[in-house]
């Protein structure tokens, strides 16, 4: 499943859940280890992994226990650029600035 603007909670939880299931998999762990390694219980892997656990301390453990924890920087990167509230701050900005200038009389009908 594609996870996009529209996905409710739930379903992204469980699509979460089934994606780490598969690496753990692929990686040849079983959830006992994953969860030791972890440093969670085996049941909080389980919550997690059948879309039920939303801790995000206990996401973070699981994949620094995968070594995956660089991906969480993508989330929410440090220097974050949005061309379009770049676009409306610079439009505000404009809109505040006074005309100036040696000619301009504030009221004189003149812009």
């Amino acid at each position: 499943m594609k996870i996009d603007a529209l996905s409710p909670t739930p379903a992204m939880l469980a699509e979460l859940g089934r994606r780490l299931a598969r690496i753990r998999k692929q990686l040849g762990l079983a959830q006992e280890a994953l969860a030791q390694k972890a440093g969670l219980g085996i049941a909080t892997l389980r919550r997690i992994e059948d879309g039920r656990d939303a801790k995000l301390g206990s996401w973070l453990r699981l994949l620094q226990a995968l070594e995956l924890a660089p991906a969480v920087d993508q989330l929410l990167p440090e220097d974050f650029r949005s061309p379009m509230a770049e676009a409306k701050a610079s439009t505000k900005a404009r809109r505040r600035t006074p005309p100036s200038g040696p000619d301009f009389v504030w009221g004189d009908g003149r812009s």
